[in-house]
C-alpha cells in the first residue's frame, strides 16, 4: 500500500484546507510589525509581566496582536494611534494569560451525554431514567463525569443499581477520570462477559465478594464491552456539527477561566476537524496544541491513527498557525491517580496486592518513541506512577543515545510518582513533566488511598522546580477542574477542599506557581518566545484579575475573579 501524502491526508480529515489555513508561525509573525502607534494600551495596571527583564508594569501598548511595548502609564499613552482601544485597568491585577499543558476540552459527552456529575447513587439513577425513557430499548444510554469517591451513600456505585435504571438497554456511567466505567448486567451481557472471564493483563473487572461481576471495569477491559450493543448513530455532518458545537462551548468556559492555550492531550480525527471548524466560525476563542493519539482507545496500541496518518503524510510536531497547532503525539501506559489504578513499585494503602495497572509494556513502549522520535514527532506519554514513568524514561534515554536530535522536550504526562532518581532523569533527558495542577485541592479525599509519604513525591512541582526543570501545570480535564486560579491555591497551599494538607514538602511559591502556570506551559510545546510572558514581540494574550494572587490569604487564591481574558489583543471574555 502506498504511502499517504500530505494533501491525501488533509483530504480524508475533510480539511482539503487545512495546510493554507494553518501558515507556520514564523510567516504569521511576519505580518505584525512592531513600530508605534499601538492600536490597544491596557494603562494604571498591576501587570505582573513573568519577563524577568522587567517583572512589573503599569502598562503595555499592542499592535496587530502583539506585545509592542510595556512601561509605565504615561509612556504608554504615547505610543497609541488615533482611535486605538484602551482598557483602563483601574489597579486590576495582570497576568499573562494561563496555559493548560494537559487538558481534554470539547468532549461531545459534556453536551449530550447524561450529566452523573451528581452526589447520590438516587440522583444518577434518576437522571439516567430520563435518558432511558426516550431511548429504543436495547440502545446505549451513556452518564458520563461520575465521580465515585463524591458520592454520599457510604457505599460504591453497583451493577445492580445501574440494572435498576434498565434492564431492556445497556447502560454505562464513566468516570470523570477516563480510566474506569460502570456497567449493567445487560452491557455484560451482550459483551459476553461473565463472572468467569479472566481480566487481560492492560485492564481489570471488579468483583464483589462473592466473586460476581460488581459492575467497575477498568482500563482496557472496557473495550469489548463498548463495542458490544448498538450506539447512537449519526451522519457524517451531524456528528461533524456536534463536535464543533461542543469545541465551541469549551472554548467559551476556558476562556472565562482566563485560560488562553490549551494543549488537547489526545486529538482524534473529530477533534482535529472539530478544531478547524471553530476556528473557520470564529468559535475558537482560545489557542490550542492539539497531540494527535497514537492509541486506539483508551490505550490499545495502534498501526493506523490520527498521529500514524499525520506522520505519513510528512506533518511532525509544529505543523501550524499562532492558533491551532499539532504538538506532541500522545500515548498511554498506565492507569489513573484520581481513579486508583496507575502503576507503582509499591501497593496502594490496604491493598498488599494492588499495584495498579499498565497499559503498555516495555517493549511496546520503545517501538512507539523510537517510531515517533525518529519521525521528528515530540512525544507525550501518559505514565502516573513510577513504575510507568520508569519505563517511559528507558524508551527516551535509548532514543536520544541511538539517534539524538536538538531539544526533544519529550513529555510525561501526568509524572504523578516520582523518586529523586527519576527526577534526575527527567532533567538528564531534558524531559517535560507535567503534573496535576488542580487535583490536591479537588481529589482530596482520594489520597488516602496512596498514603501520607507518597503524597511528598506526588504532583511534585516543587521537586521539579528545585531540581531546575521547567515543569508546567496540567488539569486533565475532565478528570480535574480546569480553573488556574484553583490551581494555584492547591500547588502554593497543598490544602484539598477540607483543609487537610497533603505533601506539604511540595509547596510552591505564588511566583513559582505563577511561572508553572504562564511560561513553564508555554515551554511544553516550544512557544516560550511567543506566549508565557508580557514581553515585547509576544502573542497579546492576557488576564485581568480583581485580586494580586500575593495580596490575598493563599487559601482564597481560588475565589480570585477572572474580568476579563483578552487573546491575540481581542477580549474573547469580559466578566
Amino acid at each position: 500500500m502506498s504511502k499517504t501524502t500530505r494533501r491525501d491526508f488533509f483530504s480524508l480529515l475533510g480539511a482539503p484546507a487545512l495546510a493554507a489555513a494553518l501558515p507556520s508561525a514564523a510567516q504569521a509573525y511576519s505580518h505584525t510589525g512592531s513600530g508605534a502607534g499601538a492600536d490597544l494600551i491596557l494603562i494604571n495596571g498591576n501587570v505582573l509581566t513573568m519577563d524577568a527583564a522587567q517583572p512589573r508594569a503599569q502598562a503595555f501598548a499592542v499592535k496587530n496582536g502583539r506585545f509592542i511595548a510595556i512601561g509605565s502609564t504615561q509612556n504608554i499613552r504615547a505610543l497609541a494611534a488615533p482611535g486605538a482601544a484602551v482598557i483602563d485597568a483601574a489597579g486590576m491585577t495582570v497576568t499573562p494569560g494561563f496555559i493548560d499543558a494537559h487538558c481534554h476540552p470539547g468532549l461531545q459527552d459534556e453536551l449530550f451525554d447524561v450529566n452523573c456529575d451528581l452526589t447520590s447513587i438516587a440522583q444518577i439513577q434518576e437522571a439516567l431514567r430520563k435518558r432511558v425513557a426516550t431511548t429504543p430499548p436495547g440502545r446505549w444510554v451513556n452518564g458520563f463525569k461520575f465521580d465515585d469517591t463524591k458520592l454520599k451513600d457510604g457505599r460504591p456505585l453497583s451493577r445492580q443499581d445501574l440494572d435498576a435504571v434498565s434492564a431492556d438497554h445497556p447502560v454505562g456511567v464513566a468516570h470523570r477520570g477516563g480510566h474506569t466505567n460502570w456497567y449493567n448486567s445487560k452491557a455484560f451481557q451482550l459483551a459476553g462477559i461473565t463472572r468467569d472471564t479472566p481480566d487481560p493483563k492492560d485492564g481489570r473487572y471488579f468483583r464483589d465478594a462473592n466473586g460476581d461481576l460488581q459492575g467497575q471495569v477498568a482500563e482496557n477491559a472496557r473495550d469489548v464491552i463498548e463495542r458490544a450493543g448498538e450506539h447512537e448513530s449519526f451522519t457524517p455532518e451531524q456528528m461533524r456539527e456536534r463536535s464543533r458545537a461542543a469545541m465551541a462551548y469549551a472554548s467559551k468556559l476556558l476562556t472565562a477561566a482566563g485560560l488562553t492555550t490549551v494543549h488537547d492531550a489526545a486529538a482524534d480525527v473529530d477533534k482535529i476537524r472539530a478544531y478547524q471548524d471553530a476556528y473557520a466560525a470564529g468559535e475558537l476563542l482560545h489557542r490550542a496544541t492539539i497531540m494527535p493519539v497514537g492509541m486506539r482507545g483508551a490505550g490499545r496500541i495502534a498501526t493506523s491513527s490520527p498521529f500514524h496518518n499525520l506522520r505519513d503524510a510528512g506533518v511532525y510536531s509544529g505543523l501550524g498557525n499562532d492558533h491551532v497547532r499539532i504538538g506532541a503525539v500522545k500515548f498511554v501506559a498506565d492507569g489513573s491517580a484520581s481513579e486508583r489504578t496507575m502503576r507503582m513499585s509499591t501497593p496502594f494503602v490496604g491493598k498488599p496486592n494492588d499495584f495498579g495497572i499498565l497499559t503498555m509494556d516495555q517493549k511496546q513502549i520503545h517501538e512507539a518513541v523510537e517510531d515517533a522520535h525518529r519521525n521528528r514527532w515530540q512525544i507525550g506519554i501518559h505514565a502516573n506512577g513510577d513504575v510507568a514513568i520508569d519505563m517511559v524514561l528507558n524508551a527516551y534515554e535509548r532514543v536520544l543515545k541511538l539517534w539524538p536530535l536538538p531539544d526533544r522536550r519529550h513529555r510525561i504526562e501526568h509524572c504523578t510518582l516520582v523518586t529523586p532518581s527519576l527526577v534526575q532523569r527527567i532533567k538528564d533527558t531534558g524531559s517535560i513533566p507535567t503534573p496535576f495542577w488542580t487535583y490536591v485541592y479537588y481529589h482530596g479525599e482520594k489520597w488516602r488511598a496512596y498514603g501520607e509519604e507518597k503524597l511528598e513525591r506526588m504532583f511534585a512541582h516543587k521537586s521539579f522546580l528545585d531540581a531546575g526543570i521547567r515543569v508546567p501545570g496540567a488539569s486533565d480535564y475532565t478528570p480535574g477542574p480546569f480553573d488556574p486560579l484553583m490551581a494555584l491555591q492547591s500547588m502554593v497551599t497543598r490544602k484539598d477542599y477540607a483543609g487537610r494538607v497533603w505533601g506539604a514538602s511540595q509547596k510552591i511559591s505564588v511566583d513559582q506557581a505563577l511561572q508553572v502556570a504562564t511560561l513553564n506551559g508555554a515551554y511544553a510545546s516550544y512557544e516560550e518566545d511567543v506566549k508565557g510572558s508580557i514581553s515585547a514581540g509576544k502573542y497579546a494574550d492576557f488576564v485581568l484579575l480583581d485580586k494580586d494572587p500575593h495580596a490575598v490569604d493563599p487559601d482564597t487564591l481560588k475565589d480570585i475573579r477572572v474580568k476579563r481574558t483578552v487573546v491575540g489583543g481581542k477580549t474573547v471574555y469580559e466578566a
